[in-house]
């Protein structure tokens, strides 16, 4: 129950970081999309920090979640920030809750919980995963992200809303949900060695790679947010780490899940939550917090 207590305010933490960092990016130049200017900027900011601070926090409560708990129990349970972030912008951005949104939570709610009774995972180590397979995990998963992020660049580059901005903010949502699967996996590992005495923590390179691996999530999480609308960006920043990070614990930490009709039912909770997180991301609430502002013919 511990692990549940705080996967769930990691999510709440990550709720306050999302609405935040949306505050401090939505009124950007575009120009500045995936440029470290755009962080030099965000650096002026206050509400930038107060994103930032609420972060670190939810990596922190993160982190314990996984020093105790399944990477592929801990991250699906992450997906209710999206519901959560609603919540608390309808209080910053004065807008009612509708029908849309309750029923979308109620079937993320619904979905969160079938996934996790049928598929059931336990038991995994990472101090069981070689260096083989570390390897072709991080390359793999580097790979995806570049790709992701390439294929969002060569988008046109057109106004909020539009076919350019757009395509963008949805492929680097993506590009950063991936990016923090992997430091989710890092996250374990390091975590793991916490059995060994607090001190092992700092002696293992993983704690150094997810620090890195965090900080470009963090980059590309906020040129998601710079790029278009929320409601392209989020989906796949939503759904791309719970997914990356249930890969690296089935077959990096061999934790086992159930098959057969238990995986099916499993795979329907998992739909459900997709399909309730596609409509939620379509809330007013998620348009109207992004400002139009931004140039129509901002170069590239």
């Amino acid at each position: 129950m511990l692990t549940y207590l705080l996967a769930v305010l990691a999510s709440c933490a990550n709720a306050v970081a999302s609405v935040a960092q949306r505050m401090a990016n939505r009124d950007l130049p575009f120009e500045d999309n995936l440029r470290p200017r755009l962080i030099l900027r965000l650096l002026r900011r206050p509400v930038w920090f107060v994103g930032i601070l609420a972060l670190i926090v939810g990596f922190l409560l993160q982190a314990a979640a996984l020093a105790i708990g399944q990477l592929s129990v801990v991250e699906p349970i992450l997906v209710c920030e999206l519901p959560l972030t609603l919540m608390l912008a309808s209080r910053v951005f004065h807008t009612r809750l509708h029908l849309r949104e309750w029923a979308s939570a109620l079937g993320m709610t619904v979905g969160l919980a079938a996934l996790l009774y049928f598929l059931a995972p336990m038991g995994g180590t990472s101090q069981a995963v070689t260096w083989d397979t570390w390897l072709l995990g991080v390359g793999v998963n580097l790979v995806a992200v570049a790709a992701v992020v390439e294929w969002g660049r060569r988008g046109e580059v057109g106004s909020t809303g539009e076919y350019g901005s757009d395509r963008r903010a949805a492929a680097f949502g993506v590009a950063a949900g991936a990016q923090f699967g992997l430091t989710a996996a890092l996250m374990k590992g390091a975590m793991t060695r916490s059995a060994q005495g607090f001190a092992a923590i700092f002696t293992g390179w993983q704690l150094y790679a997810m620090v890195v691996a965090g900080l470009v999530g963090l980059f590309l999480l906020q040129s998601a947010l710079n790029a278009g609308r929320l409601l392209a960006a989020q989906p796949g920043l939503t759904l791309s780490d719970p997914l990356v990070s249930v890969l690296w614990g089935v077959f990096a930490f061999h934790e086992r899940v159930h098959g057969g009709a238990s995986l099916i039912l499993a795979l329907a909770g998992a739909a459900l939550i997709a399909v309730s997180v596609m409509m939620l991301a379509r809330s007013p609430l998620l348009v109207s917090d992004h400002s139009a502002s931004q140039p129509a013919d901002s170069p590239d």
